[in-house]
């Protein structure tokens, strides 16, 4: 489902401390965008941060759930995976300067994982079995 324009404004107002931030709809949900880099996402009118696996845990411990993304097509149709997004603790809705602390630890995950270049998957050798 699409996010609202509210939802939309409403993040971009929220994470304003941290800088010029955007909100761009892609598929169903809208990316945030800091410094050319996405460190969040929208869906379902909830608020997802990226994730390293520091700032995951103690997301978790802030009561925080995983965005489980499940893949319609292909092999893994139907199966619910975890992804690298978080949401954003229940308490910085209500206080923007917490959802920035939040953001720019985001932010800086996003940087990070920018940085250390793309997974690169080794494609099987012609007539190689697939596993």
């Amino acid at each position: 489902m699409g996010e609202t324009a509210t939802i939309l404004a409403f993040a971009v107002d929220l994470f304003s401390g941290m800088g010029p931030v955007a909100a761009r709809r892609m598929f169903g949900g809208a990316g945030l965008y800091a410094d050319g880099l996405m460190f969040g996402l929208i869906d379902d009118e909830v608020i997802y941060l990226k994730v390293d696996e520091t700032l995951k845990a103690d997301l978790a411990a802030a009561g925080s759930r995983s965005w489980i993304y499940t893949e319609r097509k292909g092999p893994k149709a139907g199966i619910p995976q975890e992804t690298s997004y978080w949401s954003l603790p229940e308490s910085a809705l209500d206080d923007p300067e917490e959802a920035c602390a939040w953001g720019l630890r985001s932010l800086s995950a996003a940087r990070a994982l920018k940085a250390a270049g793309p997974v690169r998957r080794r494609r099987p050798k012609a007539g190689a079995p697939r596993p």
